[in-house]
């Protein structure tokens, strides 16, 4: 709120500032009128023109009442030098009433921009309105006057008042809205982090434990004890990690690893992969680039969906060999896995299924990959997955 406060205040006072100078420089213009003002007036007038100028000028960068109190002190100087300058017995001239009226409607009637913020200061605004008012109706009735300079007096204060009390108003509104906006992103922002987390967490469970659980469910069949149980010790020892606080980052498919990942070469990886799921009795037969560098980010979730994909031809296809062929160009990497197995409808797959949505399609889109199915029963499985060098 305080910090609201003194974006107000600066606007106002840059606001006092700016219509202030514009109003002693149309006061300047009409006292250098030929023969509008007397010689005697004008030389008085246009030296405390500048002296007003100097306190609107101050006025705009501090805000300090002293400032307000030497631009009214100018001011009035200005209109009873003008006006008690003619003789009594002759009326003010249109040159003479318009810069009577102008110096009270305008460079003075600025102070009541700043005025506006507090009670206190609204009494002083009072007291100099009156005061200007007083001094321009004095003026006009000694020198036989129009009312011409007391209605201009009386509409630009009328005006100033109404502006500096809208901008007081409508900025702490303004600044409370923003805020509110801004904690609503916030909000925002901290629940997709929260649901992002959730997904992650799920691809993470869906790709160890549960996998791990569905071969001993299936009784291991087609895995060698061995292997099942390498598994389950990597799974064992990751569940300890998380359960103490600590973050998981993939080193390769389907193993999760609590150390920082350091060789992002995607040559040296994919061997990894395939050792793990001939370990499992998959064949898989690889084909094209050997040696393609991706960021770690982007190869960890690369690897990961390679990884599920293998392991549903593993799980589903009812074959044991499986194509894997990698391409790339100069901006993205590409991985084709095909299986001649049974296939499957793609209309069929339930929408609840973790496996093709988020572990294969959601976590390579998430690091500005993509993925594609081809497959229908008894023709197979082809899956194509990209991910941006």
């Amino acid at each position: 709120m305080q910090r609201i406060l003194k974006e107000r205040d600066r606007l106002l006072r840059r606001s006092a500032q700016a219509y202030g100078l514009a109003g002693s420089i149309a006061v300047l213009l009409c006292l250098i009128v030929p023969g509008g003002v007397g010689s005697t007036a004008r030389q008085g007038s246009l030296a405390l023109v500048c002296l007003m100028a100097g306190g609107q000028y101050l006025l705009g960068r501090t805000g300090a009442i002293r400032w307000v109190l030497l631009v009214v002190a100018c001011g009035l100087g200005i209109i009873y030098f003008v006006g008690l300058d003619s003789h009594p017995a002759l009326p003010l001239n249109l040159v003479e009433e318009a810069t009577i009226g102008l110096v009270a409607a305008v460079p003075m009637s600025c102070v009541a921009v700043v005025l506006v913020v507090s009670r206190r200061r609204l009494a002083l605004l009072l007291t100099i309105f009156a005061m200007t008012l007083g001094s321009v109706a004095l003026v006009s009735s000694t020198a036989t006057a129009t009312p011409l300079p007391l209605a201009l007096a009386f509409s630009g204060w009328l005006s100033c008042i109404m502006a500096g009390w809208w901008i007081s108003q409508s900025i702490p509104r303004v600044m409370n809205r923003i805020a509110a906006i801004g904690r609503a992103h916030r909000a925002e922002r901290h629940a997709s982090e929260l649901e992002a987390q959730r997904r992650t967490d799920a691809r993470l469970l869906h790709d160890t434990v549960l996998a791990t659980l569905t071969l001993l469910a299936h009784s291991g069949v087609g895995v060698s004890p061995s292997a099942l149980r390498q598994q389950s010790g990597d799974d064992a020892r990751l569940l300890r990690q998380l359960r103490l606080g600590g973050l998981p980052s993939p080193r390769r498919s389907g193993v999760y690893t609590l150390e920082p990942v350091r060789d992002s070469t995607l040559g040296t990886t994919l061997e990894s992969v395939r050792q793990r799921f001939g370990r499992m009795g998959l064949e898989v037969e690889w084909h094209g680039s050997g040696q393609v560098r991706l960021p770690t980010d982007v190869l960890d979730s690369f690897l990961l969906a390679l990884g599920e994909c293998l392991e549903n031809v593993r799980r589903h296809s009812g074959v044991l060999h499986a194509d894997v062929t990698i391409t790339d160009d100069a901006t993205t990497v590409r991985a084709m896995v095909t299986d001649a197995g049974v296939g499957f409808d793609l209309a069929a797959v339930d929408a609840g299924r973790l496996g093709v949505a988020e572990s294969v399609i959601a976590r390579l889109r998430a690091v500005g990959g993509n993925a594609r199915l081809f497959s229908s029963p008894g023709a197979g499985t082809t899956v194509v997955l990209e991910v941006p060098k």
